[in-house]
């Protein structure tokens, strides 16, 4: 008996004209489909008329789901893996059970579809040839502030998922923590009541003072600038000598010939002036 397959597939965010016909061809020759919630699944099949056999699979029962999927799957049945909207395994279920399709060599194919995160991005008018997804932010005042710890430099945008009602408190928490960065704030996306705000966080605070926030959000944050970065650099190598500078890179395991080289550029002084300081190191630090 051959094995069957899994078809990981993408459904609209909103709009339910955005589904792609080979979606559509998908979710009509499976055995069955694998949603994240029926209930909602079942509206995108009865609008296309489908039917077809579903079962749940959400991040509370993936492993436990998961494995009878991949058991159906054994069977030479194909499966079509949902969830209520975008891409599974995006912020959403789906990875479990491919990380098991993986280890148990069993095929699986993804069809694309629409994602908040690329929408929204575009829709943003910030930089968009670099950036870092990360979906929800920590609620945890400690583990949100680890969370940034590791963003506060980057200058690649920054993706952030957000809910109504913690929407306020993340826009303050941003703007205490990044400073008053631009951002765009992506409500609803392809749906009827669609709304992109462009400002400032600053501005965005005072906006939902005023207003309610409803519907689910994408963040689109402006990246650190690049200027202002190399600012904070320049004045962080004030406090230390360039001896020490050296050693620090020689002590993150780059050769003394490149740490010459990093100190130099970040510095800005010739490579010359800063040999003579690598003169001064002792022996452990000598290649």
């Amino acid at each position: 008996m051959s094995l069957g397959k899994l078809f990981l597939v993408g459904t609209p965010i909103g709009n339910l004209s955005d589904i792609t016909l080979r979606a559509l061809e998908t979710l009509k020759t499976v055995d069955m489909i694998a949603a994240e919630d029926t209930r909602q699944t079942l509206k995108l099949l009865n609008h296309f008329s489908i039917k077809k056999p579903l079962i749940s699979y959400h991040k509370y029962n993936e492993t436990e789901r998961g494995n009878e999927i991949i058991s159906k799957l054994r069977e030479g049945i194909n499966v079509a893996l949902v969830t209520d909207a975008g891409m599974p395994g995006i912020s959403d279920p789906g990875s479990v059970v491919t990380e098991k399709c993986i280890e148990e060599g069993i095929d699986f194919e993804v069809i694309p579809g629409a994602t908040a995160v690329i929408t929204a991005l575009v829709h943003s008018g910030l930089d968009t040839t670099s950036f870092i997804f990360k979906g929800f932010i920590p609620r945890e005042n400690k583990e949100r502030r680890e969370f940034l710890e590791d963003l506060k430099d980057r200058q690649e945008t920054l993706i952030f998922y957000e809910a109504p009602h913690r929407l306020k408190k993340t826009l303050e928490f941003l703007k205490e923590n990044l400073g008053n960065r631009r951002i765009s704030i992506c409500r609803e996306l392809t749906k009827l009541h669609e709304e992109i705000l462009r400002f400032t966080l600053e501005e965005s605070i005072a906006y939902y003072e005023e207003k309610l926030p409803k519907g689910e959000f994408v963040l689109i944050l402006e990246g650190k600038n690049k200027a202002e970065a190399e600012k904070e650099k320049m004045e962080l190598w004030e406090y230390i000598s360039i001896e020490e500078h050296i050693k620090k890179y020689i002590e993150e395991g780059i050769s003394k010939k490149e740490a010459i080289k990093k100190v130099a550029k970040d510095r800005n002084m010739p490579k010359s002036e800063i040999y003579k300081h690598s003169l001064n190191l002792s022996d452990d630090y000598l290649p």
